[in-house]
């Protein structure tokens, strides 16, 4: 099931309050400035820096690219956060 696009829209990185990366068919929310990923479990985004995973170079590229090939954007806009 995908999160609500209205949660969606609220969500942040805890830590460096970026926008997110959302790839669904992984339950997953990605931080490619940190390299961290935070996993979601029973729909619910786990948002704690503690239970983040740092993945590796080789995982931020792979993340990157699917980013790119499926369209998938930061979930807003960080400069309108700074406005």
């Amino acid at each position: 099931m995908a999160l609500d696009p209205m949660l969606l829209e609220i969500l942040a990185c805890p830590e460096d309050k970026g926008p997110l990366l959302y790839f669904e068919d992984e339950d997953t929310l990605y931080n490619p400035r940190l390299k961290r990923r935070y996993r979601i479990v029973d729909d619910i985004p786990v948002l704690l820096v503690d239970e983040a995973e740092t993945v590796t170079d080789e995982e931020h590229a792979r993340l990157e690219e699917k980013a790119r090939v499926c369209g998938v954007e930061p979930n807003f806009d960080d400069q309108a956060a700074g406005d």
